[in-house]
């Protein structure tokens, strides 16, 4: 987990109002850490968001996709300043958003990223975790706990 969000990609307090607000900033953010253009990315996420809400349930969403020249897998995790709507499974509004990239032609690493971060955030006492933590790095900590 510590190898795919670093401190450096987590985002507490975020102040978006829309899902399209969220992917946007979130884009941004990971275009400013692997060097691909926001644009890129936005519409990467924007195409596997129409496919599907990534609101997974229990104020979670998991925005992904693969995105060309990545070498390896990034995530980033943002805390929301106020829950949006996401559209997610559980009609709940989501006010943690964590965003998996992953190299363009690497399936296996995608799912494998998934995987990882969805048992941890299914958790409800890591939820909640990183619910009450206010810095980037309390959330890194609770985030890579074993």
């Amino acid at each position: 987990m510590s190898d795919l969000i670093t401190p450096g990609a987590i985002l507490t307090g975020l102040k978006v109002s829309s899902k399209e607000q969220c992917l946007d900033r979130l884009s941004q953010h990971a275009a400013g850490l692997i060097g691909t253009a926001s644009e890129v990315i936005g519409s990467a996420l924007k195409r596997r968001e129409a496919l599907g809400s990534t609101g997974i349930g229990g104020g979670i969403a998991m925005p992904h996709a693969p995105v060309a020249g990545l070498s390896a897998p990034i995530g980033l995790l943002a805390c929301l300043a106020k829950p949006v709507d996401f559209e997610a499974v559980d009609g709940e509004p989501v006010d943690i958003v964590c965003l998996i990239l992953t190299p363009d032609a690497a399936q296996g690493q995608h799912l494998n990223a998934l995987a990882c971060v969805a048992r941890r955030l299914q958790r409800p006492e890591v939820r909640d975790a990183i619910r009450r933590a206010r810095q980037p790095q309390g959330v890194h900590a609770v985030l890579c706990e074993a």
